[in-house]
């Protein structure tokens, strides 16, 4: 079963709900019946949030072992499960070691392992280069001929050759649409995309062209390799950010897109080369030198989990972190949370947000500073059609303003409608 939905719209909500894990002490109000046949199993939309251990295979392993499956039989079910998913290491890599995509392989084989009668899978491919991506839909054809499962996908258009039943949900008005996926989306496409909801032909328009001018941010051979790592997390690397381009920065999970983000984005020093910005400070060059207080005028860096940037209580005030909180920022901050879908959230506190709410609001944080450049880390996971279109339209009037803007993504449609230039990075050796 494929759930649809706007962004914040409740299908987080529901699975949530149907693997019994809304808790009745959060004080939320809550009504109906939920009835649910069988034990089901859950990937979160972020991984991170259900890995606990610190090597992948004890990872898998913990699950089975609070479910009293047999010692013997355990090791076979962790290596299978591992293979399911194409995970890249055996099971003795270390959990801290691995990419956002890498982690969200991980998270699916520790659900798949416990055969559960029931799996919601919340955005599984988000996260997973086109690689991932097949294993996870080749493993699920198996799982589905024995297994309920529920999906959560904007990415229609690979999914549906598994889909047998479509529901469409709107926060607002519970579901709207329900039946084979055929008989959906040409009877209910027109009200779907009018609601803002992804369709197996959807269609975003290019960015115009605009003027490329100077470098801004230039690295120079630069790779890194974390504490006690085995491998570097990225190859050397030459690539320089110009004004008014956007460059989309594309590879397989485990590649080091995140961490060149964070080195252009000042993060990160290189453990060798050098990453040189000397067109925004000309007494220093390396912006991991500046002051933190320096960087959000001058790079804006958009996680690839939100909830890193978060600090405040109120998502309106975390907004205005990076800015002096005068009027002018008030009012780009208020037009920037209108024009994401946030304007009735900006009392909320951020963590309650859904993910692809957390996203816009990280995103809002970095464009309200009005920075130079921009280091935007998977800027449309988890976003529905109207609000991806929003952002591509806010990326573009960067690029005419003449901001350097860098991304890191694994959606074709980004890269189709904003990228000027690509830049293909391949995992360390």
């Amino acid at each position: 079963m494929l759930l649809l939905g706007p962004s914040g719209g409740g299908k987080s909500s529901l699975l949530l709900a149907i693997a019994g894990l809304h808790e009745r002490s959060t004080g939320a109000e809550q009504e109906g019946v939920l009835r649910v046949e069988g034990e089901a199993g859950i990937l979160f939309q972020d991984p991170e949030a259900q890995i606990v251990m610190g090597r992948a295979g004890d990872d898998v392993a913990l699950g089975l072992e609070e479910h009293c499956v047999p010692t013997a039989e355990i090791g076979a079910r962790v290596d299978a499960a591992l293979r399911a998913v194409a995970f890249p290491y055996g099971p003795e890599r270390r959990t801290d070691e691995l990419s956002g995509g890498e982690k969200q392989r991980l998270a699916l084989a520790s659900v798949l392992a416990l055969r559960p009668q029931v799996l919601l899978l919340d955005e599984p491919t988000a996260d997973l280069d086109a690689d991932g991506a097949a294993h996870l839909y080749a493993a699920l054809e198996r799982l589905s001929r024995e297994t309920t499962v529920v999906l959560v996908e904007h990415r229609i258009a690979d999914a549906l050759r598994l889909v047998d039943r479509v529901i469409a949900i709107d926060g607002a008005r519970g579901v709207i649409a329900d039946g084979p996926p055929d008989t959906i989306f040409r009877s209910a496409s027109r009200e779907l995309e009018r609601a803002g909801f992804w369709l197996p032909d959807a269609r975003v328009a290019r960015s115009r062209a605009t003027h490329v001018g100077a470098p801004l941010v230039e690295a120079r051979d630069a790779s890194f390799r974390y504490p006690g790592a085995r491998a570097a997390a990225l190859a050397p690397t030459t690539v320089e950010l110009r004004e008014g381009e956007a460059l989309a920065i594309l590879g397989g999970n485990g590649a080091g897109k995140s961490t060149l983000l964070q080195l252009l984005g000042g993060l990160l020093a290189p453990s060798s080369g050098s990453v040189d910005a000397s067109p925004l400070d000309r007494r220093e060059p390396a912006p991991a030198r500046w002051p933190a207080r320096a960087l959000p005028s001058r790079i804006g860096l958009a996680f690839q989990d939100p909830e890193h940037q978060f600090i405040a209580r109120r998502a309106i005030d975390d907004v205005l972190v990076g800015t002096a909180g005068d009027a002018a920022a008030r009012a780009r901050a208020a037009g920037l949370l209108e024009r994401l879908g946030l304007a009735h959230l900006r009392d909320a506190d951020p963590h309650t947000l859904s993910g692809g709410e957390k996203r816009r609001l990280g995103l809002a944080g970095i464009l309200v500073a009005q920075p130079r450049a921009l280091m935007l880390d998977e800027p449309t996971y988890g976003q529905d059609l109207a609000t991806f279109r929003e952002i591509v339209t806010l990326l573009d009037e960067e690029r005419v303003k003449g901001t350097a803007i860098a991304f890191a993504t694994h959606e074709p449609a980004l890269v189709e409608a904003v990228a000027d230039r690509t830049l293909l990075l391949e995992r360390a050796a």
